[in-house]
């Protein structure tokens, strides 16, 4: 049947920002649909959040709103705009509980406004858990044994008649959060009050456990003719009891017979048409029990998910593209396969190879979480590889991680070289047996580093049965790692039996037969892994490969294990004699220019870096080249197959990245789109013949070098703070009384601030340096002067090597100190005088002409006292460059690639634009509830996940939208807590004297009310929890606060009293500030929401 004529206008729904459970994986698919959609000839809308998405571009909507995600804005811009649709189904979690809010508030009936991908009560029966539950009851299908409750009182009912340990599932949230196991009744209580207060319908499931059966998950469309298409059978290689997000997963199934796979495929079937999915995807999760075979439905998503993206990239099939389509009238069987060409939609994907996804941690950046692995998911980010096997996958997959491992072991990192010490001890030896028994532990306990502890586990002696006994992994998993651990037993002992002068020369290498070299290659062993377990270099491996012609071969991910020709060129590598790449023809006479992506998502390197590649992609396109992108992370638009004009689905490594360089040959490699992950390889690829465009690795090394960049600046008379390089600990003392206390610490080389801390003392300094880094000459430790109450400005710039454009300038709201990936920032300065934003202009452009930028720089700067000084310089693409291009209108990095292609830029010299008569507002998004014990103070390493915006005509109205879009919206009455460090007494009374006038209640602590009272302020005073009082604790429980004001001491800024407020405020949804200058745009934005109403506006019009 042909499309839908009765709607014109639909308004797509967003996912707002990243958050642990909802990741860019949401920009993919709502890219893909507004695209889809769009080439239909609809008039789209589109609302969201996050200006870091490809899919807020103005060009690919009609109509673009950068807005909070709530009821309130949406209904004025259903009321504005009048779409006749509303597709809720490509935004995630967020989007289908605003559909259901507007439905149920008679919103889209109020504005007769369809609900278009999955109608109301399709969405109300597969996540409401109750209504679920009678729907697989009905089909014939089984639930876990379960109960609906809505207080305490049900939930003790309920557990009595399901014993322990049980599941909570709170319902209607995102990557589980709130979703807990109970092992018994002390536990109880608190886990059910938290699941209750994070469920938007406050209500929990509390079902029966099944950790330890095992986990799968179908990906299924299905469209109004009852055409139904099983996109990919996935398989979590962790059982049950580990959120499948956090799961390590391997496409297609690889342990199901095929009996059991057709009892989960007609499951799925059976529960599609009794939900009533009938135009669009839905993601269904069964449990299967690996003793009786028993089937268990845990749950559906009626939507495009995060497994949906990890299915597309998997299979080539564009889920998100085929859910917009349905949703406007089309069938399966009407749609042609993008890939084939031939094949309709209706026909089923079908692979050769094996895929495997591994979630991507950041537990460095919140020491005090627990690393367990539950039902509520933690992981930041992933990484996806392919195969010819699953093996091969794996080993791919863990390099492609970027957590310095070079694949499954054999590179002697990791706890790696302990294992081979105690290999060779007697089974008697006491420190053998306790680091087993320290394994048996890990493998038992579900950790970010188990897959590794199954090797260590193999090569201690462990037998397959007993790891699978300890972890509840499949034996075939076991199996293959233990495969993958003799072939490394195996190349080992062979170089061990070679004679002394054949190990001292290379002829040995030849030894190693191309035989074993390729079966080593086929179980996706690096070069680095066989350079170490031959004692030579990597490089000497990619040589000998070379020599041998062991050469890696490259096949089509084309839907169809090739059946039929595919003409989209997605590849991926791996050993075998057939290569599929398939020659340009001698009339293709495009210059080839390739672009290293980001990989992975983690705090410190995100969503923006993928905008940065999608952006340049899309510009080498328009200036007649032909593109080639290589990356790993199945979320993202730059690895969806249309978007360059040939994709590789590698890890980023000098191996990986050097094996499709020699086979594409192309004019050179832009890395200054991908964060620091491209920027790590510059050295070695540039030595390796690489032509790098844009800025030189020479000019990169100045800007990283902090002794080449301090000669640099003072040569063109730019201040920066005192600092100092320690490679040891009476180093780091003698430095810091040089400059004098507080100074800034951090191990050299760092992405996101990690391990970065403001230390105040001596002894704080002799803390750091013990517990957070390993300080040795080859790992020094930088030590700079830290400029308290200053203020922190960020520039992004581009510069063709003569002129320097500056696209935007960043005044930060908060004091530096804090990590400019964590502060909030405003567009343009809020409070920077006029002669000191001549200063950072004139600094920034006399910098990137020193530096020979070409392209992108990001610079640093702190502001105190009328004196500019220069923190750090980054001469690539920042995380802050869709922020700015999203609130100046200037295509940051189309210009960026002119500039990196030799090209001038087109308005030399230029300043800010001076059109700019709006306002924009960065906030950031932390992940703090899904790790309750750690201290929401922010500090210099990062920790957010991703950002919003808030744009309007002045800075307190953008302020606001920007905490409404972030999850904190703003209370206008209520009572307010107020606890601040001596420091910031004074600094906070014009806050509290505001927040009076505005007839808010205050109470504080002794020392706080003490001051206030003094200034003739009246508030209530309250005990501290340090002095026996639970007040406070039990004033933020009862929901008896509006906001918490509480500024730590510096010196002590995770001890007792503040520690537990903050952290408890957290757990209630309490929104909390822990800076003056935060709180003092909060209260300004209060004054101005208590007097206006927020208006809405399309990005577009902004930029008239």
């Amino acid at each position: 049947m042909p499309k839908r004529t009765d709607i014109k206008k639909i308004l797509i729904i967003g996912s707002g920002p990243i958050v642990i459970g909802q990741g860019c994986e949401f920009d993919y698919s709502g890219t893909q649909g507004c695209r889809a959609l769009k080439e239909e000839g609809y008039k789209i809308i589109l609302v969201n959040s996050n200006p870091a998405t490809i899919m807020t571009d103005p060009e690919f909507s009609d109509r673009t709103y950068i807005e909070p995600l709530t009821v309130e804005f949406l209904e004025k811009i259903i009321k504005k705009e009048r779409p006749d649709a509303v597709l809720p189904t490509l935004g995630g979690q967020t989007a289908l509980n605003l559909a259901i809010e507007l439905y149920k508030k008679g919103i889209l009936k109020k504005y007769r406004v369809k609900l278009i991908g999955a109608k109301y009560e399709v969405i109300k029966k597969a996540e409401d858990r109750l209504l679920f539950k009678r729907v697989i009851e009905k089909v014939g299908l089984e639930n876990p044994k379960s109960g609906y409750v809505k207080n305490f009182s049900e939930a003790k009912r309920i557990a009595k008649k399901i014993g322990f340990p049980n599941i909570i599932r709170p319902s209607f949230t995102l990557g589980g959060v709130g979703g807990s196991i109970c092992y018994n009744k002390e536990e109880f209580e608190e886990k059910v009050r938290w699941g209750l207060s994070v469920s938007p319908v406050k209500k929990i499931l509390i079902e029966e456990s099944l950790i330890g059966w095992k986990e799968f998950e179908l990906e299924v469309m299905r469209d109004k003719n009852d055409n139904v298409v099983i996109v990919c059978p996935i398989e979590n290689l962790d059982p049950m009891g580990v959120h499948t997000g956090d799961s390590i997963t391997v496409a297609p199934a690889q342990t199901l017979t095929d009996k059991e796979y057709q009892k989960l495929r007609d499951a799925s079937i059976k529960i599609m048409r009794e939900i009533g999915v009938d135009t669009g995807g839905s993601n269904i999760q069964f449990a299967v029990n690996p003793e009786n075979g028993r089937i268990v439905v845990i749950e559906m998503n009626p939507r495009v998910s995060r497994s949906s993206a990890l299915a597309s990239k998997a299979t080539g099939f564009p889920i998100a593209k085929i859910a917009a389509k349905l949703a406007i009238g089309y069938t399966l069987d009407e749609l042609k396969n993008d890939i084939t060409k031939k094949t309709p939609a209706s026909f089923e994907p079908t692979i050769d190879y094996v895929v495997v996804k591994i979630p991507r941690f950041t537990f460095e950046k919140f020491q005090q979480a627990d690393q367990t692995l539950t039902t509520s998911m933690k992981s930041v980010g992933e990484v996806m590889a392919i195969g010819r096997t699953f093996k091969e996958a794996l080993q791919k997959a863990i390099r492609g991680l970027e957590i310095g491992r070079y694949g499954l072991g054999a590179d002697g990192l990791g706890q790696m070289t302990l294992v081979e010490k105690l290999c060779h001890q007697s089974d008697n030896s006491i420190e053998k047996k306790a680091y087993i028994e320290q394994v048996k532990y890990k493998l038992k306990v579900p950790n970010c580093d188990r897959i590794f502890n199954i090797k260590y586990a193999i090569q201690l002696g462990l037998s397959v049965n007993e790891i699978s006994t300890l972890s509840k992994i499949d034996k075939w998993f076991i199996h293959q790692i233990k495969e993958i651990a003799d072939l490394e037993k195996q190349i080992s002992l062979e170089f061990r039996e070679l004679s002394l002068e054949e190990k001292k020369s290379n002829s040995q290498l030849s030894t190693l037969n191309s035989q074993l070299l390729m079966k080593a290659k086929q179980y996706g062993f690096s070069d680095y892994q066989i350079a170490y377990l031959t004692g030579k270099s990597e490089d000497e491996i990619r040589r000998l490969r070379l020599k041998l012609r062991l050469k890696p071969t490259y096949k089509i991910v084309d839907t169809c294990a090739g059946e039929f020709e595919a003409y989209t060129p997605y590849f991926y590598s791996t050993y075998e004699e057939e290569d599929e790449i398939v020659r340009s023809p001698k009339s293709e006479v495009r210059k080839k220019i390739m672009i290293l992506g980001g990989g992975p998502n983690r705090i410190g390197q995100g969503i923006e870096f993928d905008y940065c590649c999608v952006h340049a992609a899309f510009a080498l396109k328009e200036l007649g080249f032909q593109t080639i992108m290589v990356n790993c992370n199945p979320e993202t638009v730059s690895t969806d197959y249309d978007i360059s004009d040939k994709l590789y689905f590698e890890p980023l490594t000098f191996e990986d990245v050097m094996n499709i360089y020699d086979r594409e040959k192309p004019e050179g490699v832009i890395i200054q789109f991908g964060g620091q992950t491209p920027l790590n390889l510059a050295k070695k690829l540039k030595k390796a013949g690489v032509k790098i465009l844009g800025t030189s690795c020479e000019s990169i090394d100045l800007a990283e070098d902090r002794k080449k960049f301090a000669t640099i600046l003072k040569k063109l008379k730019i201040p920066h703070p005192l600092w100092g390089c320690a490679k040891s600990f009476e180093d780091a003392k003698k430095i810091s009384q040089k400059i004098g206390f507080p100074v800034i610490v951090r191990p050299s080389y760092v992405l996101g601030g990690r391990a970065m801390e403001i230390v105040y003392d001596t002894q704080s300094l002799e803390k750091y340096i013990q517990t957070a880094v390993d300080v040795a000459p080859e790992h020094p430790v930088f030590i700079d002067k830290f400029l308290e109450d200053a203020q922190e400005v960020d520039v992004d710039a581009i510069s063709d090597g003569k002129d320097v454009l500056i696209a935007g300038i960043m005044e930060h709201i908060e004091e530096a100190g804090i990590h400019s990936g964590d502060s909030a920032c405003v567009i343009p300065p809020k409070t920077l005088k006029p002669q000191i934003t001549r200063i950072i202009i004139d600094c920034t452009k006399k910098l990137a002409k020193a530096l020979n930028v070409k392209g992108l720089i990001n610079i640093q700067y702190v502001v105190k006292n009328g004196t500019v000084f220069i923190l750090e310089a980054n001469p690539r693409a920042s995380r802050t460059v869709p922020f700015v291009s999203k609130a100046t209108g200037i295509p940051v990095v189309k210009l960026a690639i002119s500039a990196l292609l030799g090209k001038k830029l087109p308005t030399p010299n230029s300043q800010l634009p001076t059109r700019q008569n709006y306002v924009a507002v960065k906030e950031s998004v932390f992940p703090f509830t899904r790790f309750l014990d750690v201290d929401p103070v922010l500090g210099p390493e990062m920790r957010s996940t991703g950002e919003v915006m808030g744009i309007d005509t002045s800075f307190e109205n953008a302020f606001a939208k920007s905490q409404m879009a972030a999850g904190t919206p703003l209370p206008e009455k209520g009572t307010v807590f107020v606890s601040v460090k001596n420091d910031d007494k004074e600094k906070i009374l014009p806050v509290i004297k505001e927040l009076k006038k505005l007839n808010f209640h205050i109470i504080a602590t002794k020392g706080t009310a003490e001051y206030l009272t003094s200034k003739n302020i009246k508030i209530k005073c309250v005990r501290k929890i340090s002095e026996g009082c639970s007040d406070i604790v039990d004033l933020i429980k009862s929901g008896c606060l509006s906001l918490v004001i509480n500024t730590p001491s510096g010196k002590k800024a995770s001890v007792s009293d503040g520690y537990l407020i903050r952290t408890i405020a957290i757990l209630h949804n309490v929104p909390i500030i822990t800076t003056v200058p935060a709180a003092k745009a909060t209260v300004a934005a209060i004054k101005s929401l208590k007097r206006e109403e927020l208006n809405i506006k399309p990005i577009q019009e902004y930029w008239e």
